[in-house]
């Protein structure tokens, strides 16, 4: 297998003074939230500005159409039919949320309104952008995302994750880069809807992911829901009274409005089961990266969540140290987000490298899955691996290109299939195909299979129609873990069969072709075996398999060397040596 790493990285640029460096537009940062969004620029590295757009650094990300108008942010909280939480389906942007309005859509109307407003107030226009998205945003959300960016006329420099660019953020804050900042970080991202984990190691200017975990559906407005039910009063306007009480009893100890109340005792009790599952997450993402406890220099705590006492409590505990408390858990996503914009830009500072949430591979014989990008691993980066073919004479290749952590094809997510045609026709395992995966800085996937004697080559840039279910998304991980000794007896079970068969069909060819070359004894004995073969086959038992493959190679030994000597003496027919 050939291997390399891509590392999107520009030309380094002299430093000149501020008056000289005045930007013609501005790239900006976006953290496109579910809750709410927030818009950042970096002037230079040490200077990042959170915008205020209608004298606040939070915009809600709500749309709402009243007749021909279009209503985003503030302008339509108090609108009754107004769309929010909509990042929470751009996983499956081919559904419609109101009329012919779609997720991207929707996200589309935000982001120009960060767009327009940025303009605005930087005086100057704005085309570029690197936008966050959560982790564990499937390929299909992550180009969702850019489509949305390209309807509000912004050209997406890069996506990047949000922990990610909150420890991008932390990193470039300090004022020198050296051994006490070096380390291993934890980002515990809790927002409105989603929860994230990364473990992120910092050496000599560059970050590195080293593991990422998260629930999809899991954040304050389970919180929410959980404060309006033991009211009693599930609807709209309580679940916002419940957003405003949590807020609230982040600072006091009893909060009242009208016919409710709550006290900060209540909002824990309330809380604890929804904020247990985030330690859960964490022992398993630092468990996935192979880190300790004790090896964690710090935590940053991203998310308006993470104000709650509760939070900081848990997480304290757990790591026994104090977490970072630098920037505004709100703002911090899209301070970096903005840092990354300049860098991509201006070509100076932190170089960043990301990872894959799923790993990627491809289907084999026994619908097997052989994979090429594992989770976790850094992106951009390329991969090439050689597959043959099964039959003999076959002409085509079919290449299916699946996503997930189980080892069949049948517990993991289809992303595509093509077919390789025009393959010489030669025996079985004498074709050589190179099967290349290549994953872009934005986590979106391009595939290739090359013919080496024809040349020919077909390739496909995965955009699946519809993406993962949330459900699916949030049990992949939780899946692999679960079975994992499951599938891999299973597995090794199919490719002791595959072997078998393969074997079987081989000898059945040959003794066909120069049975002739064989005494009637040494033939009727070899029938009988690859009987058995075929029968052994039925079974489940591997190393009944195992014996009787080994039995095979042992009767047919000789005659293999038979058929080779004959082969060898018919090509010198004619020659001299």
């Amino acid at each position: 297998m050939k291997i390399s790493m891509l590392l999107q990285l520009t030309e380094p640029k002299k430093k000149t003074t501020a008056a000289a460096t005045e930007p013609l537009s501005y790239a900006i940062g976006i953290d496109l939230g579910t809750t709410h969004s927030v818009v950042s620029v970096a002037h230079t590295e040490k200077n990042v500005e959170v915008l205020l757009i209608d004298d606040s650094p939070l915009v809600p990300s709500i749309v709402a159409y009243v007749g021909d108008t279009v209503l985003v942010g503030k302008a339509a909280e108090h609108i009754t039919n107004a769309f929010s939480s909509f990042k929470r389906f751009m996983n499956n942007p081919g559904i419609f949320l109101h009329e012919d309005k779609s997720p991207i859509m929707l996200s589309a109307e935000v982001l120009k309104k960060l767009r327009n407003d940025s303009e605005n107030i930087l005086g100057k226009p704005v085309t570029k952008a690197v936008i966050t998205v959560p982790a564990y945003f499937d390929d299909t959300a992550r180009q969702a995302t850019k489509d949305a960016a390209a309807v509000a006329g912004i050209d997406v420099l890069r996506l990047i994750n949000e922990p990610t660019a909150a420890a991008l953020a932390y990193g470039l804050d300090q004022e020198k880069l050296n051994e006490q900042t070096e380390g291993t970080y934890v980002v515990y991202d809790l927002g409105g809807g989603t929860f994230d984990l990364s473990i992120l190691k910092m050496k000599q200017g560059i970050f590195q992911v080293l593991a990422t975990g998260g629930d999809t559906r899991l954040g304050g407005d389970d919180i929410d829901q959980a404060i309006s039910k033991h009211w009693a009063k599930e609807n709209h306007e309580y679940l916002k009274l419940a957003r405003l009480a949590k807020e609230q009893l982040s600072l006091e100890h009893k909060w009242q409005y009208k016919d409710v109340t709550l006290t900060r005792n209540e909002l824990d009790l309330l809380s604890k089961p929804i904020l247990d599952k985030t330690i859960t997450i964490t022992k398993r993402v630092l468990k996935d990266a192979g880190i300790s406890v004790d090896l964690v220099k710090g935590i940053i705590m991203v998310g308006g969540v993470t104000r709650m006492p509760l939070v900081i409590s848990l997480v304290s505990t757990f790591f026994g140290k104090t977490p970072l408390s630098n920037f505004d858990p709100d703002q911090v996503v899209a301070r970096g987000a903005a840092l990354q914009a300049y860098m991509l830009t201006q070509g100076q500072g932190t170089l960043l490298l990301d990872v894959n949430p799923l790993s990627l591979g491809i289907e084999m014989m026994g619908g097997l899955v052989e994979c090429l990008i594992p989770r976790n691993t850094p992106i951009p980066m390329r991969v090439s691996q050689d597959f043959t073919t099964y039959e003999n004479n076959q002409t085509a290749l079919e290449c299916h290109i699946v996503q997930g952590e189980r080892e069949f094809v049948s517990d993991c997510r289809s992303l595509a299939r093509f077919t390789l045609v025009g393959i010489p026709p030669m025996p079985a395992g004498v074709a050589r195909v190179t099967v290349t995966y290549q994953l872009d800085a934005d986590g979106l996937l391009s595939v290739e299979a090359f013919e080496s004697i024809t040349q020919k080559a077909q390739s496909i840039r995965v955009k699946p129609s519809y993406g993962l279910s949330e459900d699916k998304l949030r049990t992949m991980i939780y899946e692999s873990q679960a079975y994992g000794r499951e599938d891999m007896e299973k597995r090794q079970l199919i490719e002791t069969k595959v072997e078998a068969e393969r074997l079987l069909r081989y000898c059945q060819s040959a003794l066909s072709e120069d049975g002739h070359l064989l005494a009637s004894k040494d033939t009727e004995c070899l029938k009988a075996i690859l009987l058995d073969v075929e029968q052994v086959l039925t079974t489940d038992d591997r190393e009944l398999i195992l014996n009787q493959i080994q039995r095979l190679k042992q009767a047919t030994a000789s005659f293999a060397a038979e058929r080779m000597d004959q082969a060898i003496q018919k090509r010198l027919v004619g020659k001299t040596l």
